[in-house]
């Protein structure tokens, strides 16, 4: 097994970020870094330590007026020549450099370096965000002990470069089949191409306007994709199934029920399976607790494209945002890299407004 030092939380948190990549954690394979960062945490002294696999928890109990989550998931997707880390000026590289360990860095930094905060604590750093939802630390920890996820704000440390991400879109996908009859290519007309029969169903989504909305003073795009389509076994044969596969991300204006009426009407007179879905969840910058911290980090917030955990938080009726270094776009990349200005300037920022 391999042993490695002890974390540094009151460091340089852009140093603190480089161990943690360090410390390779593909999903499923996060146990040396959760051992690595319960023995940080409890070493400190400050917190009520808690663990589910690999996924560890600290809180704070000093009779505050209000409490706020800090959130990280701790995994990655398989790394790609890029473990260890390794610098190139102000930058840093390496596999969850954006998605998310410098985040996580930002956290542990806060944790460490805000001896009394102004609010009550709770950091989740959670293991498998990358795989499926049931195994998800956090669908662990919503089973076995959810009380551990209650608070005024969560914030999750997703990359947001620089800037607050609120809410998130939710996300549908589903199957349309159509059906035909088999026959040799070479006499067609025998049969039915169900291949063919399925462009109705492209010429809808060509004709489809996705819609801009806003909610709660933030701008949401819609969009409807078909991302695959199956069909055919030879060249020499008509085929008599085809399968498309498509994708719905819609605004938190909408309910999953609301999302799948939506597609039923668009898709009328076919058959639509839905094989996945997760709720979109709204800003909730109206709470106090998330405007304080809107104003804290300048003034901003936008929306927030694609899913997040924030969706959880939200369905438990608690505000939630994202707020993370590293560009998103650069997420599962094998360049994934991170500035190590942009990790200090949002680590003082969350220092600031906990410690405030």
């Amino acid at each position: 097994m391999t042993l490695f030092a002890d974390l540094a939380l009151s460091d340089d948190p852009a140093l603190l970020a480089a161990a943690l990549i360090d410390i390779e954690s593909v999903s499923g394979d996060e146990a040396a870094l959760a051992d690595a960062i319960e023995r940080a945490l409890g070493a400190l002294g400050r917190f009520e330590i808690a663990r589910i696999g690999n996924t560890v928890l600290a809180r704070t109990h000093l009779g505050r007026g209000g409490r706020v989550v800090l959130a990280g998931h701790i995994d990655t997707v398989p790394t790609a020549d890029n473990v260890p880390s390794r610098w190139a000026g102000d930058v840093l590289y390496g596999c969850g450099a954006t998605d998310m360990k410098a985040g996580d860095a930002m956290l542990l930094h806060v944790a460490a370096t805000v001896p009394e905060p102004s609010k009550d604590l709770t950091l989740v750093f959670y293991e498998c965000e990358e795989v499926e939802y049931a195994r998800n630390g956090l669908t662990h920890v919503q089973r076995e002990l959810p009380d551990w996820l209650t608070g005024d704000l969560a914030i999750l440390a997703e990359p947001t470069d620089g800037r607050i991400e609120a809410g998130c879109q939710g996300t549908l996908s589903f199957t349309i089949t159509t059906r035909g009859t088999r026959a040799h290519a070479a006499r067609s007309w025998l049969g039915e191409n169900a291949i063919h029969r399925a462009a109705p169903i492209l010429a809808r989504l060509v004709d489809y306007r996705p819609r801009t909305v806003d909610v709660d003073g933030c701008e949401y795009r819609e969009g409807l994709n078909a991302v695959a389509i199956g069909a055919g076994i030879a060249n020499n044969v008509v085929p008599e199934e085809c399968v498309v596969r498509l994708n719905f991300r819609f605004a938190p204006d909408r309910d999953l029920a609301g999302a799948e009426a939506h597609v039923r009407e668009v898709f009328d007179g076919f058959d639509v399976v839905v094989t996945d879905a997760a709720p979109a969840a709204r800003p909730g910058l109206s709470a106090p607790a998330a405007a304080e911290f809107v104003a804290a980090a300048g003034g901003l917030a936008v929306a927030k494209y694609g899913w997040t955990d924030v969706a959880r938080f939200a369905a438990l009726g608690i505000p939630a945002v994202n707020f993370g270094p590293g560009d998103p776009g650069l997420a599962h990349t094998p360049g994934e890299h991170v500035s190590a200005t942009q990790v200090r300037e949002m680590t003082a920022v969350l220092r600031a407004f906990v410690g405030g």
